[in-house]
């Protein structure tokens, strides 16, 4: 056996993927995962961050870091983050709902860290043959391990974030009223057809820059608050419904007011010049229809 292949993760069952090489830079370092690598970092309210313990023989030996591994052709960091999570350490995809996205990208390779918050508590499975250990680390914690250094490098500033919670609230009557596609003939229609692309959008993520947040991608609360016609539409996967029993634009108020007074990085979706007064004296931030919409 090379000491390549003594170094390489080893899969569980079945043929090696076909990203499973190395990648080598033209300054010598190797990465791992041809088409670049992925991994979770889950966070549980009460028990802190998973970490894995990895084997002796692995790249970078009895170090602790994050599940994960390389990602599959075609596949999405996250998607890949949450695949081999599962893989290495049983974590039902079900019981994290992502937060953001880091990426580190060093031109001929990328990792990507999707950091989850634990909705549904799981006991970690080992699951191949990479673990040593699985264990949920008290986040003040982790700097006393010997971590990985890929993992070690980013800690810090992931730690930084772990309590931005970004929401975007969206103005469901002002952005249906943006563009003259006929929803005055059915507005209950219109507002269902938007919630369905704001589902989308609430799964693939949001880019940072685009909330005024750092890293690349995040996954904020989404919701619609629906007034009239349109109140008695259907909730779809990723978006809460905020049914207004009069004014929409009150509801809005109200919606933001509480999100800001929960911490929480609020962007409201409106191009109503009063009601972006009101939701920023709130203590929001408002983007335009225009803004949304480029990003359904």
């Amino acid at each position: 056996m090379t000491d390549d292949q003594a170094a390489a993760p080893r899969p569980s069952h079945g043929p090696r993927d076909p990203g499973d090489v190395w990648v080598v830079a033209p300054s010598g370092e190797r990465y791992w995962g041809r088409f670049g690598a992925a991994g979770l970092l889950a966070v549980d309210a009460e028990q802190g961050v998973l970490l894995q313990h990895r084997v002796s023989w692995s790249h970078f030996g009895d170090t602790w870091g994050l599940p994960g591994g390389a990602r599959h052709a075609g596949e999405s960091a996250r998607d890949g983050a949450l695949r081999e999570s599962a893989e290495e350490a049983g974590v039902p995809a079900d019981a994290v709902s992502p937060r953001f996205l880091s990426v580190l990208d060093v031109g001929v390779w990328t990792y990507g860290t999707l950091v989850a918050d634990v909705t549904t508590p799981f006991h970690p499975i080992i699951s191949d043959p990479e673990s040593r250990e699985l264990a949920w680390v008290p986040i003040e914690d982790v700097d006393s391990y010997p971590l990985h250094p890929g993992f070690a490098a980013s800690w810090p500033r992931l730690r930084g974030l772990l309590d931005v919670r970004p929401t975007l609230i969206v103005d469901v009557a002002n952005v249906v009223g943006s563009v003259p596609d006929g929803w005055w003939r059915d507005r209950a229609g219109a507002a269902d057809r938007l919630l369905t692309q704001l589902s989308s959008l609430s799964g693939r993520g949001t880019d940072a820059g685009g909330l005024e947040l750092p890293e690349h991608t995040w996954f904020p609360r989404v919701v619609a608050v629906v007034e009239g016609q349109a109140r008695d539409v259907a909730a779809p996967t990723g978006v809460d419904i905020s049914r207004a029993p009069a004014s929409g634009d009150d509801m809005v108020v109200e919606v933001a007011t509480a999100a800001v007074a929960a911490r929480e990085r609020v962007s409201v979706v409106t191009s109503d010049r009063d009601l972006r007064a009101r939701v920023e004296a709130a203590g929001a931030r408002s983007v335009s229809t225009s803004w949304l919409r480029e990003r359904l």
